[in-house]
C-alpha cells in the first residue's frame, strides 16, 4: 500500500475513535481510563478464538471472530495512543512508520502475549505485532480498516437511530444489521477516504425503521 494512502487511512481510524470515545464521555482524555487493560483482557479472548493451546482438548481456530478481536484490540490500542497528547497527524505518522517496520519473528500465541506483556509492563500499544497477528492470518491491513470502519460505523448509526432508547430496529428483513453490513462492505471501495460515509449512506438508505 502507497505510504500516503496508509497515514490517510490510519488518521480516519484515529479521528472515528476519538469521536465513538466523545460520544462516549466528551471529556474522554482528561479521565485518564484504564485503556491497556481492556487491552490486555481481550487479548485473553483472542487466545480462546484462535485456540491450539489447550492441551487437554481438542479446539479450533474461528477466523472471523479472530479479526474481530484483532479489531477490538485495535480500538483500545488507538485510544492508548490518543491519550499520549499527540497531534493526529503526528501519530498518524508514528503510526504508520512503525506499521511499515515491522518483520515477523513469533509465533502467532506468542505475538499476542507479547501485545499483552507490553500493555501491562510499559501500559504501551504493540503496534507491529498487530500487523503479525494479521499476517498470521494471511489477512493484510485493508482487512483490518475494513472492518475497524465497518464496525465504527454501525455503532454510530444504531445510535442515530435509536439504540440507546430501544426504538432501533435491528433485523432488516429477515437479516440482522451485521449481516447487512457485510453485503455492503462487498461493493464498497475502501480505498476511498469518503469509505465511512459511503457505508453510513448505503445503510440510511436500506434501513427498514425510518
Amino acid at each position: 500500500m502507497d505510504d500516503g494512502l496508509l497515514e490517510k487511512k490510519i488518521t480516519i481510524m484515529l479521528v472515528m475513535q476519538n469521536d465513538m470515545n466523545s460520544r462516549v464521555d466528551k471529556d474522554w482524555r482528561e479521565h485518564d481510563r484504564d485503556w491497556y487493560r481492556a487491552l490486555w483482557i481481550e487479548c485473553g479472548e483472542l487466545m480462546d478464538h484462535y485456540g491450539q493451546w489447550k492441551w487437554w482438548k481438542h479446539t479450533a481456530t474461528d477466523l472471523p471472530q479472530v479479526i474481530l478481536e484483532i479489531v477490538d484490540i485495535w480500538h483500545f490500542g488507538l485510544s492508548m495512543e490518543l491519550c499520549r497528547g499527540e497531534s493526529i497527524q503526528t501519530l498518524s505518522s508514528e503510526i504508520a512508520k512503525k506499521w511499515r517496520n515491522t518483520t515477523e519473528t513469533k509465533t502467532f500465541l506468542e505475538e499476542v502475549e507479547s501485545i499483552a506483556l507490553y500493555a501491562l509492563k510499559d501500559k504501551k500499544f504493540a503496534i507491529g505485532s498487530i500487523r503479525n497477528l494479521l499476517e498470521s492470518c494471511s489477512t493484510d491491513f485493508n482487512v483490518l480498516y475494513q472492518s475497524y470502519v465497518a464496525k465504527n460505523v454501525l455503532n454510530i448509526f444504531r445510535q442515530d437511530h435509536g439504540y440507546k432508547d430501544g426504538s432501533y430496529v435491528k433485523m432488516w428483513n429477515g437479516k440482522e444489521d451485521n449481516e447487512i453490513l457485510a453485503m455492503v462492505l462487498e461493493d464498497a471501495d475502501s480505498d476511498a477516504l469518503d469509505f465511512k460515509e459511503i457505508l453510513y449512506r448505503e445503510l440510511e438508505n436500506i434501513y427498514p425503521g425510518k
